[in-house]
């Protein structure tokens, strides 16, 4: 009997595990790549449960530079991408990988200094004129040095400006947005951010906003349905859902809802 009762039980364990393996394989998820802007500033925290009450279907984000999401897109290992680099999401669909772009948010690029500012950017007119500031008082710059949405705008501008951002008072970091602004304030450097992550960035330390509202800072996102035909292997059907949930009415608005403090660090404008 005792014999018999091991069996049973030995069998009733093994059903459960079978049955724990089957419910794990037919959990619906995707893998989202998109910027450490969207996720460190906490949108993805107040939106996608909004989505997965929705459908069903969970969104795991994989946060990193905008130049390394487009790799792990074109290899094939996302099944979603939202992305700020329009040109670079233009060539993306271009080339193949994508079969549809399409906006769904913006916001704005600021450039955070010492409070100090020793270069005197803060009376500057334009971008342009406060980047000049910066490299003739060859004050310290971090810049984040990582091919990502932001690196790539701050170069566009730089070159715009017609400086050289070279030199030792320019040091490419190779990281994040977040460990790039702890860097620059640990060396009262100006840095370029985009707006949501300064404003929820908790370590300013002698850090200030001190230029905005220059029309060459708008940031734009956008959603991408990646190419079945380049990567069949992918949850299409999934990321599709998702991608439209980001340009429909509940979508738009719960991005809009998404506030830091009181701000409102995104705006949809998939309709637009």
């Amino acid at each position: 009997m005792q014999h018999k009762a091991r069996i049973a039980l030995t069998a009733i364990g093994i059903l459960g595990l079978s049955m724990a393996a089957q419910a794990q394989d037919g959990e619906q998820y995707i893998t989202l790549a998109s910027t450490t802007s969207t996720e460190a500033s906490g949108l993805f925290d107040a939106i996608i449960p909004k989505f997965t009450d929705k459908t069903g279907i969970e969104v795991r984000v994989v946060a990193v530079g905008t130049g390394q999401a487009f790799e792990i897109a074109r290899r094939g290992d996302a099944d979603s991408l939202l992305v700020h680099d329009t040109v670079g999401e233009e060539a993306f669909v271009a080339e193949g990988y994508g079969t549809e772009r399409a906006d769904v948010m913006y916001n704005d690029f600021v450039i955070i200094g010492p409070d100090g500012d020793p270069a005197g950017i803060a009376d500057a007119d334009t971008i342009a004129e406060a980047l000049q500031l910066i490299a003739e008082a060859q004050a310290p710059f971090a810049s984040r040095g990582d091919d990502s949405g932001t690196n790539r705008a701050e170069l566009r501008l730089w070159e715009a400006a017609g400086v050289e951002a070279d030199g030792e008072w320019y040091r490419e970091l190779g990281s994040g947005m977040g460990p790039t602004l702890n860097t620059a304030a640990g060396m009262d450097a100006y840095v370029m951010s985009d707006r949501a992550t300064w404003v929820a960035f908790e370590n300013p330390q002698n850090l200030e906003l001190l230029f905005e509202g220059d029309e060459a800072l708008f940031n734009q996102y956008g959603s991408l349905v990646i190419s079945e035909e380049r990567h069949p292997h992918l949850k299409h059907d999934l990321a599709g859902q998702w991608h439209q949930w980001l340009l429909s009415e509940e979508g738009q608005q719960a991005i809009a809802d998404f506030t830091v403090n009181g701000q409102q660090l995104f705006f949809p404008n998939a309709a637009e």
